[in-house]
């Protein structure tokens, strides 16, 4: 299940407390196949006090949510997408459902960094 999401990967939240949010993945939990995203499921860490943290105090995190409850953003429609295996130019990549285009890798920094794709 985890080949459909990489780290790096802009994802969007399908369920939860935090359903439509988007964000990068920080993190993969294959063990427990979950994931860490960015801005998402935060909640409070409480610090004891130390040389670091003299007051104490606590501080927000991102928490890990299920992989299930994800999916990876299409770079040519910019929406939720399943993801399926396809080859392209003889190189085994993530294929967006929606649009038939590369999911994340090289297509997706292509797309963020507002370059233009080769055809």
């Amino acid at each position: 299940m985890a080949k459909r999401i990489r780290q790096g990967d802009t994802v969007v939240v399908m369920s939860g407390d935090d359903k439509g949010k988007r964000g990068k993945v920080l993190r993969l939990v294959l063990e427990k196949n979950r994931v860490v995203v960015e801005g998402v499921n935060l909640v409070y860490k409480h610090l004891r006090k130390s040389q670091q943290h003299p007051q104490g105090g606590r501080i927000r995190r991102e928490a890990a949510v299920h992989i299930s409850n994800v999916m990876p953003v299409d770079n040519e429609t910019n929406r939720a997408t399943r993801v399926k295996s396809g080859v392209v130019d003889g190189k085994r990549v993530r294929v967006g459902v929606r649009s038939g285009g590369e999911v994340g890798g090289a297509a997706g920094k292509k797309a963020a960094a507002g370059g233009k794709k080769e055809d």
